[in-house]
């Protein structure tokens, strides 16, 4: 497992590298679950990894605005994002999702066939009305995504295993592996969760909080990253 680490600033970014992460996931906590941050620190956040790490970006819980989401993903990889990642918030059914993944998608690998698309369900979709994160694998590999996620739209403390049994995650992890895709986990994840997630095996485990010592508007450590990564081992 690769550990994604989400910071907001080109500071956090440096702590993040020296305690391990495998990918540095620029966002704003402030406009969402996968707020998007502003053009520039996707850049100074790319200048920290000089290419050591990939770069991921959020683009915003997005409801149905495929135009809208195609340029805000246009942007981020002209800022320097390896992965785009989008959050299907309020997007209801695999039609609107195709839609938006799709057009985000070519909107990307236009401009550089190397990047990489992630879309995002969550798994508290019951109660923010979307799309259920089984339904996407399948509308995501149609639509040229290269990652599916399942994250927590709602950060209130609950977590994705609160939403989704371990058997439900395990089946979400195959469904995306038996298209061809990579699978990130993500939504709160703590320390003692590692445990389950290790038994899961997705690709990708997506952190903020837990490294910011339980509150994701505050800092990420050095030290809480390293920790992570070495449990993870």
């Amino acid at each position: 497992m690769r550990l994604l680490v989400s910071p907001i600033n080109a500071t956090e970014a440096q702590a993040a590298m020296a305690g391990g992460a495998d990918i540095l996931d620029v966002k704003n906590p402030r406009e969402g679950s996968l707020g998007a941050n502003f053009p520039w620190v996707i850049r100074s956040v790319a200048a920290v990894s000089a290419g050591r790490v990939p770069v991921s970006a959020t683009i915003g819980d997005f409801d149905y605005k495929p135009g809208t989401a195609s340029l805000a993903a246009l942007g981020a990889a002209f800022s320097g994002a390896d992965y785009i990642k989008v959050g299907l918030l309020k997007i209801k059914n695999r039609d609107e999702a195709a839609d938006m993944i799709g057009n985000i998608s070519r909107a990307v690998k236009e401009f550089d066939g190397g990047k990489k698309l992630v879309a995002a369900a969550y798994s508290d979709c019951a109660r923010v009305g979307s799309i259920p994160p089984m339904e996407l694998p399948e509308v995501a590999w149609e639509c040229g995504a290269d990652v599916v996620m399942v994250d927590t739209a709602i950060k209130d403390g609950m977590t994705t295993f609160q939403f989704m049994s371990e058997s439900q995650i395990g089946e979400f992890i195959s469904a995306g592996h038996d298209f061809g895709m990579e699978v990130a986990i993500a939504g709160t994840i703590k320390f003692e969760d590692l445990e389950l997630l290790k038994r899961v095996d997705p690709d990708i485990i997506g952190v903020r909080g837990a490294v910011c010592g339980g509150d994701r508007s505050g800092e990420i450590k050095e030290e809480l990253v390293r920790r992570m990564k070495a449990d993870l081992s």
